[in-house]
């Protein structure tokens, strides 16, 4: 009998002291999920969430109650579709653990006290920790209807007492990279709440005030964060280990520090070696000119779209459904006019030289829309995971499909040259994913990280200091985003090749694809588990999961 088997069988005892009962129902797994997402919300009072030292406290010692209620189910017998579920609560639940135990960031960083968010992620949820009572103002119509107006108006009025809060709970953390990366979040915040309040000025008088004050209270607390850096003298990363029982056990990726670590190397070398060997058979012909009018960008963006979606259909991808190409289109964004010889944002650069270059990339907004046109049925995999859990799957697919569908074909019709683009965005994530594992291996600062990345992405595309600095501080407030691009696509790549081996010549490149999609913007490990049958290592847990401490 496996130790697993003696945990769910014999009722657990909650740190009330109460006998638990083993339950067995996968419907009683979806009402511990709705109410455990409850409890992972602090405790608001008047509109601020309560993120002092006593109350974290409280929610430690009341989480390993949610963690003996979820092991008191037994699963052996669940269908894998069903323990699947089991274990993505299993993973929200370690990764609260491990943020009240390692990562703390209410305690840590600054940046965790942002609220106001003006436009939407291309992934699941926020990328990187954010506070409860986020402001995504995205998600209003405008101009704003008068109940709209009045809500805004009272949670944009809770931030100077969020950033009073704050000030106490960040007393005593050392963090220098997370602090001074702080001062630029919040100048940042400052300024989109100036130009929010221009766009809704004189809707409603409350949200001006509220506006006002809070832009003032964000540069106040900017001030605070840059008078204290001079004392913060401390490192910002996790370390190897806790970075590697992150990887296993929250984000059920199934590498570790080291490993990560080797991958990105590896792939930065062949992308590096891949380019040189592109140019080397593209050398007689001219160089990629950039789109140079408005007029060009939009009609070269819809072209793109029009030969992509046709690319799916034709070459047999996946399954093609009607609201793909809007939701596509909707983010083609618009032109950006530059100097002769000026460097723009480095996905700009790629775009702007070929279009269709990054647009399998863009297959992040074909995945949100999916998850509204046609949702999980599971309503624990309908709902995007905590603390970034799918963003290696998320992030390597769109990564992944990059590379994957120029061995397919998407760029024969154009010139040679836009392959070399390819190999140049692989070999600028696999470095600034360097970077991030150099970061929380403590092994780098701030600015060793950004000269990294910067050496390392081809033709000094990325000479944007604070750009790099805007991904590490990311990468660094979220322990795997960094390498997920790339580690990510390799897991899928490793997929593939089980699946590809396994159905032999019964193998489709379009069955694979709308296999992986149907599982939903789950951990790869997963994904690979529902489709193959074979259950990862990391996945074989026979007791409750603690995190580690520092």
């Amino acid at each position: 009998m496996s130790r697993l088997f003696l945990v769910l069988a014999i009722p657990c005892i909650l740190a009330t002291g109460r006998p638990l009962e083993a339950q067995s129902s996968w419907s009683d797994l979806v009402d511990l999920f709705q109410v455990w997402r409850d409890f992972e919300r602090p405790t608001f009072v008047e509109g601020v969430p309560n993120y002092t030292a006593a109350n974290m406290a409280r929610q430690q010692r009341e989480l390993r109650e949610w963690k003996d209620r979820l092991w008191s189910f037994d699963i052996e017998d669940w269908p894998v579709e069903q323990q699947i579920d089991w274990h993505l609560v299993r993973a929200e639940m370690n990764g609260l653990d491990f943020d009240l135990k390692i990562r703390r960031p209410w305690a840590r960083d600054p940046a965790f006290y942002v609220m106001m968010y003006p436009s939407e992620s291309d992934v699941p949820a926020h990328e990187g920790p954010v506070m409860h009572g986020w402001i995504d103002t995205w998600t209003y119509d405008h101009p704003l209807s008068g109940a709209d107006a009045a809500e805004l108006a009272g949670r944009f009025a809770a931030i100077p007492a969020v950033l009073d809060q704050a000030r106490g709970n960040l007393a005593g953390s050392n963090a220098r990279d997370l602090w001074e990366a702080g001062i630029r979040s919040f100048r940042g915040q400052a300024s989109d709440l100036r130009a929010y309040a221009r766009q809704v000025a004189g809707t409603n008088s409350e949200l001006d005030r509220a506006l006002d004050q809070a832009a003032r209270a964000s540069d106040a607390f900017a001030d605070w964060v840059e008078g204290e850096l001079p004392g913060k003298t401390g490192p910002s990363g996790i370390g190897p280990d806790a970075y590697t029982w992150y990887m296993h056990n929250v984000h059920l990726s199934p590498y570790s520090w080291e490993e990560q670590l080797t991958l990105m190397r590896r792939e930065l070398a062949r992308s590096h070696s891949s380019l040189r060997l592109e140019e080397n058979r593209n050398r007689h012909l001219p160089p990629l000119e950039r789109i140079q009018t408005a007029q060009e960008y939009d009609r070269r963006l819809n072209e793109s779209v029009d030969r992509y979606m046709a690319f799916l259909e034709e070459e047999g991808v996946e399954t093609v459904e009607e609201w793909m190409d809007a939701a596509l289109r909707a983010v083609n964004g618009s032109f950006t006019p530059a100097a002769s010889g000026e460097i723009r944002n480095f996905f700009q650069e790629v775009i702007y030289r070929d279009p269709d270059s990054f647009r399998p990339h863009m297959h992040h907004w074909i995945e949100l829309a999916r998850m509204r046109e046609d949702p999980h049925p599971s309503p624990i995999r309908a709902t995007p995971s905590l603390y970034n859990i799918y963003d290696h799957r998320s992030e390597g697919l769109a990564t992944g499909v990059e590379e994957m569908f120029m061995h397919l074909g998407l760029l024969d019709d154009n010139s040679p040259r836009a392959r070399e683009l390819v190999w140049i965005m692989l070999a600028q994530r696999a470095a600034r994913a360097t970077s991030g594992l150099m970061l929380h291996g403590n092994r780098f600062v701030m600015e060793e990280a950004v000269e990294f990345a910067g050496r390392w992405t081809p033709r000094g595309w990325l000479p944007d200091g604070d750009l790099v600095r805007g991904e590490q501080h990311l990468y660094l407030r979220q322990p795997g985003y960094g390498t997920s691009y790339v580690a990510g696509k390799i897991q899928i790549e490793e997929l593939l090749a089980e699946e590809a081996l396994e159905r032999g010549d019964d193998f489709t490149v379009k069955a694979f694809f709308d296999d992986f999609y149907a599982a939903g913007v789950i951990p790869t490990v997963l994904v690979r588990w529902e489709m193959t049958g074979e259950k990862h290592p990391i996945l074989d847990v026979d007791e409750v999961q603690e995190a580690p401490w520092r």
